[in-house]
């Protein structure tokens, strides 16, 4: 097994018993031990939350793939900004290791950049601290300074996404979960390999269940074919698109409707926060309803027909905020 020379740089600040830094002795401690085992919990991605034991191998590997795909190198400077009770703040330890990065070490944080103060290669943060760093002019521009950003743990909104966008860096979406010992897929957010695809690393094969649901089979980091609940959209060249999730779906009158697709279009003429979601009914079984927020005010409405490539038509009450509305059924 490959154990590069990991180099540690925590804030001089930081307390000896802080509790990143507690997490971080006992997980290199565990790391070293002669077991070729780690315990690790799961998200809850493919059924119930749970614990289960991987193969410290598959976590190189899982380490390779990504510094190999990113190009990073010894003594590259990476952040560990996550909780390492979980896989993505685990496996940024172990990237550092394989490949020998300088790892910045500090306590997770929404405001990861607060007091960085050196220029990164390579970072890892979910949606939240990614957000709240772009809204402080003297993090975001910290985050400027970083090379690479992947992101994870979380949907990213398109507001968000277009402010990403803006960054001069390369920043990438993550898809994965904790039995694949983090991501087994990127998609690049911004420049001119920006996608909505995601494409995965080159040992990974996906397929569609009978659910549409994505199926992945990645030997070197998993040792059984995962079924997800993720439903996708899965093209010729292997780079994919997620639609939402499996729980997500409406069956109304027969008709699979995935509620993230159907907030997706809606999105651009709706101002006001807004969800999808179903109510029984005693023609359909299900029906769609649309249910918009606007200040202390609450509308629900039923959607009664929509088309994704025309006209969206749907039958809600006049003060549902929509001020064009046609019923269908």
């Amino acid at each position: 097994m490959d154990n590069g020379q990991l180099i540690i740089k925590r804030h001089p600040d930081n307390c000896q018993l802080s509790t990143i830094n507690c997490q971080l002795s006992e997980f290199i401690s565990d790391w070293k031990s002669p077991s070729p085992y780690l315990e690790v919990q799961t998200s809850g991605s493919t059924g119930v939350p749970k614990r289960i034991t991987v193969r410290k191998e598959q976590m190189v590997n899982s380490a390779r793939l990504t510094c190999d795909y990113l190009g990073l190198r010894q003594r590259d400077k990476a952040l560990l900004c996550m909780p390492l009770r979980y896989i993505a703040g685990k496996m940024m330890v172990v990237r550092s290791l394989v490949a020998g990065l300088d790892l910045i070490v500090r306590e997770p944080s929404g405001h990861p950049m607060a007091d960085i103060d050196m220029p990164l290669r390579f970072a890892a943060m979910i949606p939240l601290q990614v957000y709240n760093t772009l809204q402080v002019p003297e993090e975001r521009e910290r985050l400027c300074q970083t090379e690479i950003l992947i992101i994870g743990g979380g949907s990213i909104d398109r507001e968000l996404e277009a402010q990403i966008q803006e960054l001069p860096i390369c920043a990438y979406s993550t898809y994965g979960m904790t039995e694949t010992l983090s991501h087994i897929a990127l998609r690049r957010l911004n420049g001119p390999e920006a996608s909505s695809y995601y494409t995965p690393f080159p040992s990974v094969k996906l397929s569609l269940s009978a659910d549409g649901t994505l199926v992945i089979d990645a030997p070197l980091v998993a040792d059984e074919t995962l079924v997800t609940n993720d439903v996708a959209e899965l093209l010729p060249d292997g780079r994919f698109r997620i639609l939402g999730r499996k729980d997500n779906i409406i069956n109304s009158g027969g008709i699979k409707i995935q509620a993230e697709t159907v907030e997706e279009a809606l999105r651009p003429v709706i101002s006001a926060n807004f969800a999808i979601t179903s109510v029984p009914d005693p023609k359909f079984g299900e029906a769609m309803v649309l249910l918009i927020t606007a200040g202390n005010d609450h509308f629900l409405g039923q959607v009664t027909a929509f088309s994704l490539t025309g006209k969206q038509s749907i039958s809600l009450p006049e003060n549902s905020l929509l001020s064009e509305w046609e019923e269908k059924i």
